[in-house]
């Protein structure tokens, strides 16, 4: 989340004539992340988020907006999409679709523990099982899935140096070889990391940003989280959090044996996405008032160790 569209508070007064959330008080971008623009917006009646999409188009996000009032309903902590008077949660705000969530209680940890990647584990595999009723869970495939790894690495491959070349050539050979067209599927998060889940003390408050979700493998989602949540500073698994988050996801939602045997490939995989993602954003930069790239090393390091699982 940054700021890439400027929204000024006399902007945004006139846009919210329609909603009945009372007066404007405060505007405050929010400058992590690095897909859409996003304020923290504070009116007399309590605080939201209001999201700019940088992206996607109108035609596009109701997915979104609809999996997020689908998850709540079904007692996944999430945000709710917010309707103004006339039944409508997306509008168009400077030229891009926009939305109003709630803002939910807690906060995004830097250094989780054993608890946290337990509670994580848990809500992660509470949402998978939510999704299977969404009605629109196969409707939007994964942008980020093979044929984007695919294209985005000939993108940044010139770019690299030749033991990068090597490790990605080598990734990608290894992509071509990995079935997993046999294990469950269904709506995923695709970008559950540390700042995409807020706790209230060791309690999960909320999982946020879902304009990555998307119909794919479950147990990838997992492996996402995994690689972000269960780590070493040098990317190394972290065995005591790996178990929790394994074991408190599988009570809620066991994994079977294609599962089981998919694994640490599902790991390798998930690796490569977001070192792709951040390749391209290192080379290929967004302007943004407020933005924060991130270092693309940490998950190539990431990459390598999972490439040596067995």
């Amino acid at each position: 989340m940054s700021v890439f569209t400027s929204v000024s508070i006399q902007q945004l007064q006139v846009w919210l004539q329609d909603y009945a959330i009372g007066e404007l008080v405060e505007l405050k971008g929010i400058s992590s992340g690095i897909t859409n623009t996003n304020y923290f917006v504070t009116t007399t009646q309590g605080r939201y988020v209001l999201t700019l999409f940088e992206h996607n188009t109108m035609d596009e996000l109701p997915y979104f907006i609809d999996l997020m009032s689908h998850l709540a309903t079904h007692g996944v902590p999430c945000p709710k999409p917010i309707c103004s008077q006339s039944g409508v949660s997306l509008h168009m705000l400077n030229d891009k679709p926009a939305v109003l969530i709630s803002c939910l209680k807690g906060q995004d940890i830097s250094v989780p523990g054993v608890t946290h990647c337990a509670e994580v584990g848990a809500v992660l595999a509470k949402m998978h099982m939510a999704g299977q009723s969404f009605a629109a869970q196969s409707t939007h495939r994964n942008p980020r899935d093979a044929e984007w790894r695919t294209q985005t690495a000939h993108k940044v491959m010139p770019h690299l140096s030749p033991d990068d070349q090597q490790l990605l050539t080598a990734t990608l050979a290894f992509q071509t070889t990995f079935d997993t067209s046999l294990l469950p599927r269904g709506v995923i998060h695709a970008d559950l990391f540390r700042d995409n889940v807020l706790f209230d003390g060791n309690a999960i408050g909320g999982l946020i940003d879902f304009y990555y979700a998307c119909e794919d493998v479950l147990a990838y989602d997992l492996a996402i989280a995994v690689n972000d949540w269960c780590v070493n500073a040098d990317g190394s698994l972290e065995v005591p959090k790996l178990n929790a988050m394994l074991q408190a996801y599988q009570a809620v939602r066991p994994f079977n044996s294609a599962e089981q045997a998919a694994w640490h490939g599902l790991l390798r995989i998930a690796a490569l996405r977001f070192w792709l993602s951040r390749l391209h954003d290192q080379i290929y930069p967004q302007a943004g008032e407020l933005t924060h790239a991130k270092d693309p090393d940490h998950f190539k390091n990431i990459l390598k160790l999972r490439a040596e699982l067995r």
